[in-house]
């Protein structure tokens, strides 16, 4: 049965172009299932006979165990792309999953740095002197005026940017899907800086490598490592709570339609997103800080809104 789980996840990287982030869930979520099955008596010899009831079984264990709504959505998802795949691969006669239903989860608005405090975490690393500052100065520009993820953001090589048309090129998003993505003039020239001076001093002559961002070692920078880097600036400006790489794209998303300056599909293009639909919560983030501003600036707001006519 682990063998099938083991195609199953082949199929997702080869044909389906998932991220590795992705594979890792997928197999831990449905790792965890296939442990659950194991342990049942009698445990089933093929998917084909595993029953709804077993499922069922094994979400409310879940529950039990204090796992939230949204991890065990994701994980009933998971399920069903699983079984989906054995149907259509002829491994199973019926998915039962598929009378399965998720458990409703409230989304969540993206939480988003304000301007003021973008503004503290992209000057904090100019305090400092040296190829490093000037490394972390351009990373944290370019993720702030672009969006992009983290896992695309250290996967760019220098051919991917081209401070000429003011524009960089992403190759490995998701679904390896490539797009163009505008950089606005601070970025641009934070990242000349880096390219020009930074860089060159980072770099090793015995590591061959074209990619933009390198660490100490000169080696591409790691995921882990910029998640440190974004840590490490955010405390040293004084910002409260955890700052992720992931924050930026949301801010950035967010002060493109507060300030107009990008349609909703222009800001769909720049994230990379498939949907339309999966861009409109930034619109409920710009009317929910709106809404938060004015009764800031009116005390009394709710009192006037609310009160008998």
């Amino acid at each position: 049965m682990r063998q099938q789980l083991e195609n199953f996840l082949h199929y997702l990287s080869v044909e389906k172009g998932h991220s590795e982030n992705t594979l890792v869930a997928y197999r831990n979520d449905l790792g965890q299932f296939v442990g659950h099955l194991e342990t049942s008596v009698p445990p089933p010899s093929s998917w084909d006979q595993v029953r709804k009831d077993s499922i069922v079984s094994y979400l409310n264990q879940l529950r039990e165990r204090g796992y939230a709504s949204s991890t065990i959505a994701r994980k009933v998802a998971a399920l069903k792309s699983f079984f989906h795949f054995l149907k259509t691969e002829g491994l199973i006669s019926e998915a039962p999953t598929s009378s399965l239903d998720s458990p409703k989860v409230k989304k969540r608005l993206p939480r988003t740095l304000s301007g003021e405090d973008i503004e503290r975490l992209l000057t904090a690393p100019t305090r400092k002197v040296g190829p490093k500052s000037q490394r972390d100065t351009a990373l944290l520009e370019l993720l702030y005026a672009t969006g992009v993820r983290v896992t695309e953001l250290v996967t760019l090589g220098l051919d991917d940017v081209n401070l000429v048309a003011g524009i960089v090129r992403v190759r490995h998003g998701k679904g390896n899907k490539e797009r163009i993505v505008p950089i606005h003039e601070r970025a641009l020239a934070a990242l000349k800086d880096y390219i020009e001076r930074g860089r060159p001093s980072l770099a090793r002559p015995e590591v061959d490598t074209r990619a933009l961002f390198l660490n100490h070692r000169g080696q591409q920078l790691t995921r882990q490592g910029t998640w440190l880097i974004i840590k490490e600036y955010a405390q040293a400006a004084g910002i409260q709570g955890v700052v992720t790489p992931h924050m930026l794209r949301h801010s950035f998303a967010t002060h493109m339609l507060e300030s107009q300056k990008a349609t909703l599909a222009d800001v769909q293009h720049f994230l990379g997103h498939a949907n339309i639909s999966t861009t409109q919560i930034y619109t409920q983030v710009t009317a929910e800080h709106k809404r938060r501003v004015y009764d800031e600036a009116h005390p009394r707001a709710k009192e006037l809104t609310t009160g008998p006519v």
